[in-house]
């Protein structure tokens, strides 16, 4: 979760009203942020990603003042009609075929304030932008430019000074010797022709989503500002351009507007309009348990810094453009009760006298886990995503058929589990300086691809087991499991011998019961635990819980 550091001093000089140091922590939650620290200088807050306005501390003051009362509404932000084009070559529509931009005129910076444009535009990049492969952000001394601008794409052999180099550099060598160009060059790398973003002087402004030009670094003389957005995704785009035009139009910039032209087509963009979406007033009283009337509604909405339309006996809530994350009548039910105050809301019991009671399958996991624990077993909890590297070095075979994540956020968390296994082994590796003999387990859900399941996705509950001492066997998790099956279950299980590659020849067998196959049990194979650094031997057994449960439900 992104945090943002803010400054009394400077907060109390956004806020329109008198409010003491400990009025603002006290009232800084109710916008639906966390307090991470505070000291006597500064606040740090911890907000939810799906709210990017709150990247700055603009966004912070902007709702606080609706909170508080001092501003109501939703800001009435005024686009100039600017005289800036980006011509748009039709070679970058391979690439990223999006861009929008801007022009902020009169602004005043200093160090603190760059600072913060560059902490909003990372913030921005990391969440709406996906760490910029969605959506990546340009910010530069428009002073220095000579308009039109021009989006096109160039060879990797092209030159230039990028931002914090003294000598011209080429974009190949860009990615491959910049910190920024090594993190995110496998954006582009893959293309025979780079993005580039030029003036009519052929100075480069940014090669995106990679890096800026020296050229317009930022500076405290800088007054005028030139922003431009590149994307893979238009929606992405636009959302950006949104939060970064209201964060500079409350810096005390005025934003004026750029004409993308696209061959004979034009856009002109930001476009700041407001969102409109009906008030549901049944569902919004029946989900916060209140009977609020309409002049009701429409206070905590304008509190929430979102105006409202009285139109043919409908409520239309006006929603500001930089508010991406309302998309749903139930979102806007989420804003009354911002705006009515969480701390005004009374808990109350249900009217019905009914009690509930255990799930039953959750009952029959809770009675294995008992029997697990009885018999010495420390239970484990791990991700259920894993790596290539563990599931090759448990199956010494690529990965197939596994639910692969897009776009991971590490190489540690690419794939969802469908067995439990390579995870005990992580275990047993990280502790192998650990009091001998070693015995854990895990009760968690694994995944399969399944065409019949609603989103294509099979989830099953699974219990593995690992021991590890010297004289680890199968005989003895042999009778472990039946232990199990007798104890939390009342059933008998049968193995038949099979053969895995993960597992030693003639020590291995598949898990029975009631005639189904439900798991697989084995001494693990020397060279896995190689793999694995482990000195002792381990021996194992994964079932089906999902699969026993329904054999309990069916006999008993």
């Amino acid at each position: 979760m992104p945090v943002i550091t803010l400054y009394y001093d400077k907060l109390k000089s956004l806020i329109k009203g008198e409010l003491s140091e400990k009025d603002l922590l006290d009232k800084i939650p109710y916008i639906g942020v966390t307090l991470e620290e505070a000291t006597d200088e500064y606040v740090k807050i911890e907000y939810n990603p799906n709210r990017p306005d709150f990247s700055t501390i603009y966004g912070i003051v902007r709702s606080l003042n609706g909170i508080l009362g001092f501003e109501k509404g939703a800001p009435n932000y005024v686009i100039k009609s600017g005289e800036v084009e980006i011509i748009v070559d039709e070679s970058t529509q391979i690439i990223r075929p999006f861009i929008v931009g801007l022009v902020a005129r009169g602004i005043n910076l200093n160090d603190e304030s760059i600072q913060e444009i560059i902490s909003m535009q990372e913030d921005l990049h990391e969440g709406i932008g996906r760490r910029r492969r969605k959506m990546s952000i340009g910010i530069h001394n428009f002073d220095v430019l000579k308009p039109p601008i021009r989006y096109t794409t160039v060879s990797p052999e092209f030159k230039f000074i990028p931002l914090g180099e003294e000598n011209e550099m080429s974009m190949k060598e860009i990615l491959e010797k910049t910190e920024v160009g090594r993190e995110y060059g496998y954006i582009v790398s893959s293309f025979d022709k780079y993005p580039l973003i030029i003036d009519s002087l052929n100075h480069v402004l940014s090669f995106p989503p990679i890096i800026n030009g020296e050229l317009t670094r930022l500076t405290p003389e800088t007054k005028n500002l030139f922003v431009e957005i590149t994307a893979t995704n238009l929606k992405a785009d636009e959302d950006a351009l949104s939060i970064i035009a209201s964060a500079l139009s409350d810096m005390g910039a005025k934003i004026e507007s750029v004409k993308i032209r696209i061959g004979n087509s034009i856009k002109i963009t930001p476009d700041m309009s407001h969102q409109q979406i009906e008030v549901n007033r049944k569902l919004a009283n029946d989900l916060l348990g209140l009977r609020l009337d309409d002049k009701e509604i429409i206070e905590c909405l304008e509190r929430s810094r979102i105006s409202v339309l009285s139109k043919d006996g409908k409520l239309i809530a006006l929603i500001p453009r930089y508010r991406v994350d309302i998309l749903h009548q139930v979102d806007l039910v989420e804003e009354i009760a911002y705006g009515y105050g969480f701390d005004k809301l009374t808990p109350t019991l249900p009217s019905s006298k009914k009690t509930g009671k255990y799930n039953e399958n959750l009952l029959l996991i809770r009675s294995a886990r008992d029997v697990m624990i009885g018999l010495g077993f420390i239970e484990v909890m791990n991700y259920h995503l894993i790596s290539q590297k563990a599931l090759y070095d448990f199956t010494r075979r690529k990965a197939k058929k596994m639910i692969k994540v897009e776009n991971p956020k590490s190489i540690e968390y690419e794939f969802l589990r469908d067995n439990i296994f390579p995870s005990l082994l992580i275990v047993l590796s990280k502790n192998l300086h650990e009091e001998y003999p070693q015995k854990i387990f895990e009760i968690s859900k694994v995944f399969y691809s399944d065409l019949r399941a609603p989103n294509g996705i099979r989830e099953d509950y699974h219990l593995a087991t690992a021991v590890s001492h010297s004289t680890a066997n199968y005989t003895e998790v042999k009778s472990i499991l039946s232990s199990l099956f007798l104890q939390a279950f009342n059933l008998s299980v049968d193995t038949i011998p099979t053969y895995h590659p993960s597992f030693s020849s003639g020590r291995v067998a598949k898990i029975v019961s009631m005639k189904q196959n439900i798991g697989m049990i084995g001494e693990i194979h020397p060279l896995v635990l190689e793999n694995f650094r482990l000195r002792n031997p381990v021996s194992v057994f994964e079932i089906n819980l999902s699969r026993v449960i329904d054999i309990v439900k069916q006999n008993y």
